[in-house]
């Protein structure tokens, strides 16, 4: 079933929608959705999905032409899509509001193994919330137990300019330490560097 955002009013025209898929994961998920999309000419603008413990998340911005409503899409996609046992959120692509010139940042790669433990992603994360550090990509997975190698967090963040270096990594650091976390904190290129097959 398609679940409609608030904010919008069914049927009203925008020129672009963020079209969130969940389900479970099976093959041809991605095909069905960007099928639908190209049968009423939308254009898909970014794409992003993922797999987590066999579920599927997908989050699709595509443009729609001026012919087309989102009530029309969304009936579209929850045809297409709810037999496939997927269900779809759509809600319009709002501008970002204007801030001002953005903040200089710099793109690190943190990384921590460890013990699985309750708190793990929410320790860390107030860590960087605390120090203005802003979250790009976090892969977490879990597999239990107390083998470091089960147990990974992969966050890739935007690090202001302006912090205090030497307090965000010190903080960082220790925050790992009371988790029982190996922790590494690299520069993004280093990191593609160091990983690149």
């Amino acid at each position: 079933m398609v679940a409609f955002d608030e904010r919008g009013e069914e049927g009203s025209r925008m020129e672009k929608v963020v079209i969130s898929v969940l389900g479970r994961d099976r093959p041809g998920i991605v095909a069905a959705v960007s099928g639908i999309l190209f049968d009423l000419a939308c254009n898909i603008e970014s794409v992003s999905q993922t797999i987590l413990q066999g579920e599927f998340a997908g989050i699709f911005i595509a443009s729609m032409p001026s012919g087309i409503s989102r009530e029309d899409l969304g009936k579209r996609l929850d045809e297409g899509l709810r037999p496939l046992g997927l269900n779809v959120l759509l809600k319009p692509l709002e501008a970002a509001p204007d801030t001002g010139p953005a903040l200089p940042s710099e793109p690190f790669v943190i990384t921590t193994t460890g013990p699985d433990r309750l708190g793990l992603v929410a320790s860390v994360t107030a860590v960087l919330a605390r120090f203005g550090v802003n979250i790009t990509n976090l892969k977490a997975v879990f597999k239990g137990g107390d083998l470091p190698s089960r147990n990974v967090m992969i966050y890739e963040v935007d690090i202001p300019a302006g912090i205090d270096q030497l307090a965000f990594r010190r903080t960082l650091r220790e925050k790992a330490e009371e988790l029982g976390l190996d922790l590494s904190l690299q520069h993004r290129d280093i990191f593609e560097a160091v990983h690149r097959i």
